[in-house]
């Protein structure tokens, strides 16, 4: 039997040879603390700020990087740490939404190409996607930080998760959040970004240990891994995304049956969000476990609830579960494509006829 084929990226991303490599020491013999005084802890607190500059180093200039346990974690620190009135698009990430709702805040419609409809007046705090993680949709986020900034000590959160490493990330955000796990790093590492001067009030107290914004010990191997993850990623940024913009080309061709979920100009090439009508998604997923795909987030897929994200750009929630997410990046090859879409279209032929 062939390997299964992995065409989930936006729900993780298999873990670059390049930041295993750097990782290993660091779970081996360098096991220290990185918030000890004595010479193992600075050597541990030396690479933590190695690999801090190395993430640093795909955001915009002008402020610093807390390091979290991931983009949840860091998205929840900007929302609740800034203290202001939310408001946030109803295609966000649950740990977006979740935030706003729990804090009352706003949540604002999407147009059909998953584009916001419109940027609210007098909020003081927005919350955008660069890049939905469901539909790929690419927001315009400079511009909207030129529309934020005109409003007087308003502020743009950015989730930048499936964004950065694959595109340059604009001036313009107050707040970026990132996760390792999509470009190639280990699972359990995050970011927040944060402009210079604007203040936060930490959510997880104790040591203080990160900037006194979030307590807790870092991992030296999980910062690490991290940091060169991100350092790869910024050397194959050009070279990623034609090979993302190449079999995006080929898939089009392939599933030129379906129908195209969210704007297609206006969206990154490696995430293909499709629907057949009638389709059942549940038994193709029993159909076709060689292709390793979704049936929407990762986050959300044992819910059975369609998806929120579909619903929210009008399709009906018939429509949102005859849809499929595929993902794919730099491992993945042209014959993990053509393999995968024969395996799904003949699977689809069978049940639809």
């Amino acid at each position: 039997m062939s390997a299964a084929i992995y065409l989930d990226y936006q729900a993780t991303t298999p873990l670059a040879p390049e930041a295993f490599a750097a990782m290993e020491p660091w779970l081996k013999d360098k096991f220290w603390n990185p918030h000890s005084t004595h010479v193992g802890g600075r050597q541990a607190a030396a690479a933590v700020e190695v690999a801090r500059e190395q993430v640093a180093a795909l955001l915009p200039a002008g402020g610093r990087v807390i390091f979290t346990s991931g983009a949840t974690e860091a998205i929840n620190l900007a929302i609740k740490g800034c203290g202001l009135p939310v408001s946030a698009m109803a295609t966000e990430h649950a740990a977006v939404l979740d935030c706003v709702e729990n804090v009352g805040g706003e949540i604002l419609s999407a147009r059909e190409d998953g584009l916001a409809a419109a940027i609210p007046h007098g909020k003081k705090l927005l919350a955008m996607m660069m890049v939905n993680n469901e539909i790929g949709t690419v927001q315009p986020i400079k511009d909207t930080a030129g529309l934020v900034h005109a409003m007087t000590d308003s502020v743009l959160l950015c989730d930048a998760v499936q964004a950065y490493g694959r595109f340059t990330i604009p001036e313009g955000p107050d707040m970026i959040a990132i996760s390792a796990h999509k470009i190639h790093g280990p699972k359990g590492i995050g970011a927040l970004w944060v402009r210079n001067g604007i203040k936060l009030s930490p959510q997880l107290l104790g040591g203080g240990q990160e900037q006194g914004l979030r307590s807790g010990t870092l991992s030296p191997a999980l910062c690490v891994g991290f940091g060169e993850a991100a350092e790869i990623a910024a050397q194959r940024m050009k070279s990623d995304m034609e090979h993302a913009t190449v079999l995006w080309d080929r898939a089009i061709e392939l599933f030129s049956d379906w129908t195209v979920n969210g704007s297609i100009p206006l969206r990154y090439k490696g995430n293909l969000n499709i629907r057949r009508d009638g389709l059942d998604v549940a038994r193709l997923m029993s159909e076709c476990r060689e292709v390793m795909f979704s049936a929407g987030s990762a986050c959300a897929s044992g819910s059975g609830r369609p998806s929120h994200v579909l619903r929210a750009i009008g399709l009906s929630d018939a429509q949102a579960k005859s849809s499929i997410r595929l993902g794919w990046g730099r491992y993945t090859t042209m014959e993990d494509i053509e393999r995968a879409a024969a395996l799904i279209n003949a699977a689809v032929e069978r049940q639809l006829g």
